[in-house]
């Protein structure tokens, strides 16, 4: 079995590192997939990640973990998968929105949020955009924290979230399995609850 982890928005590949030290220990093959916002566009990003799709399915059966932007990422790159690719076992999406995201919206116009996030900020501000990433086919396990911060807890008004998304910014139909942790956005790739929720359903 293998292991892709797509990082966050504003992270790196480094912050998927506990949790692929404990695939590995299970003997699963480990593998990142890194990009920069303020660089390239989402399409770009998702393209580069679809090449790396199909080279690790090229190699066998798999597993795939986004991170919030991570896993929207996902979605759209395994939308334009070639046909005879081989599907992923599961894809885990973990504090990834499904619909606009209200604080991207708060900041969408802000100068600096513009420069660090580009496109992929505007992107998760979008009704439109939003809607039109394909949902996930192969079986879906959504991870959703509810510890929220301070800092943003008046944005959503009492509504459980992990301080960057609400839990109802995750969820979708399309996701049947779905897992509450008392994590904070930043720390669900670090988490002993993620990693536990992860080798269990592997």
């Amino acid at each position: 079995m293998q292991a892709l982890f797509i990082h966050g928005m504003g992270r790196t590949p480094i912050s998927g590192w506990g949790l692929l030290r404990k695939l590995k220990s299970r003997g699963i093959e480990t593998s990142t997939f890194g990009y920069a916002t303020a660089f390239q566009n989402f399409a770009q990003i998702s393209n580069r990640l679809s090449l790396q799709i199909v080279r690790l399915a090229d190699d066998g059966e798999y597993i795939l973990i986004g991170h919030s932007l991570g896993g929207l990422l996902l979605r759209s790159a395994l939308a334009t998968l070639p046909k005879e690719t081989r599907a992923p076992t599961r894809v885990f999406l973990l504090g990834s929105p499904t619909q606009s995201a209200r604080l991207a919206k708060m900041l969408s116009r802000n100068p600096i949020f513009r420069i660090v996030t580009g496109d992929c900020g505007q992107m998760l501000a979008s009704d439109e955009r939003m809607h039109g990433v394909a949902p996930i086919a192969a079986p879906t396990t959504g991870v959703f924290g509810n510890r929220g911060l301070t800092a943003t807890s008046r944005a959503f008004r009492g509504e459980p979230n992990d301080g960057v998304v609400s839990v109802s910014e995750t969820r979708a139909p399309w996701i049947r399995d779905e897992v509450i942790v008392p994590v904070v956005h930043t720390f669900l790739p670090s988490s002993e609850h993620v990693a536990a929720i992860i080798l269990g359903r592997i």
